[in-house]
């Protein structure tokens, strides 16, 4: 198999690095193409995979085209490879906000083979939550490979492409989110005491060790702080500050919040 990656930025990298890494492709079945020739040399000495600033040499020889770059630049760069791709190619999508039929749109009259994914930026560390959709011309096995290929970087769901704004709100945004509550708990540490780094590495463990118990057991998250909130303790003293200054309303509200700007992103 043999992958053209259009478009050479963070997430890219990260999902080459992924492929490369589980033996998928050979570093040598692979081409990086994008505008900065600073970007492909980056990816290249990284990774040791081919590059250029040409995204027609990238799609040519591919069976499977990676669209990395930013959405607003979408439609001129399929303008440029739209009349070198095959009906036979795999065209993968990464862009937020831009739908199955709008990227199918741009490549009218041309039908063509589109996985759409909403990964997030923990994709960078092979941690990603992917939601995966494709449209009717991507057979059961091609989508399959697809698979393959996206869950090397993270964990991937198929999701129906309905549910992309509340995966956007959910996944793709949520990293925000809990950054925001790491560096809170740390600060909290640091007002207690700790050492800045040191507080940040305590809470950054905390929730990652928190987030994998809850996977690799299957339990119930409420299930779980009972299990750390003994009677008349000191945690229950904490959720009863977090519960009456409205930590779980926040975070509902703030999730519908960036669920219905993507809905609405959507509509320009």
């Amino acid at each position: 198999m043999k992958l053209g990656v259009i478009g050479c930025g963070n997430m890219a990298t990260a999902i080459v690095g992924g492929i490369i890494e589980a033996k998928l492709i050979e570093p040598s079945e692979i081409i990086g193409a994008d505008v900065s020739e600073a970007a492909v040399k980056k990816i290249k000495d990284t990774y040791g995979i081919n590059s250029t600033t040409d995204n027609r040499e990238a799609v040519s020889g591919a069976d499977v085209i990676l669209l990395a770059v930013k959405p607003q630049y979408y439609r001129q760069m399929i303008e440029g490879i739209k009349d070198v791709v095959r009906p036979d190619q795999l065209i993968i999508s990464i862009a937020a906000g831009r739908s199955i039929e709008a990227v199918e749109s741009l490549f009218a009259p041309a039908k063509i083979k589109l996985v759409r994914l909403m990964p997030n930026t923990p994709a960078l560390v092979g941690e990603s939550m992917t939601a995966v959709c494709s449209n009717e011309n991507v057979s059961e096995a091609e989508l399959e490979e697809a698979m393959k290929l996206i869950r090397s970087f993270g964990k991937a769901e198929i999701v129906p492409e309905s549910l992309f704004d509340t995966v956007t709100a959910v996944s793709g945004s949520s990293p925000a989110y809990v950054f925001m509550f790491i560096e809170a708990m740390a600060d909290a540490a640091v007002l207690g005491g700790m050492p800045r780094a040191q507080a940040y590495e305590f809470a950054a463990q905390s929730v990652l060790g928190s987030a994998k118990l809850m996977l690799e057991t299957g339990k119930h998250p409420g299930e779980l702080k009972d299990m750390v909130t003994s009677p008349a303790g000191t945690t229950i003293e904490a959720v009863r500050v977090l519960e009456e200054r409205g930590l779980r309303s926040a975070v509902i509200e703030g999730v519908e919040a960036c669920r219905q700007k993507s809905e609405d992103m959507r509509r320009l």
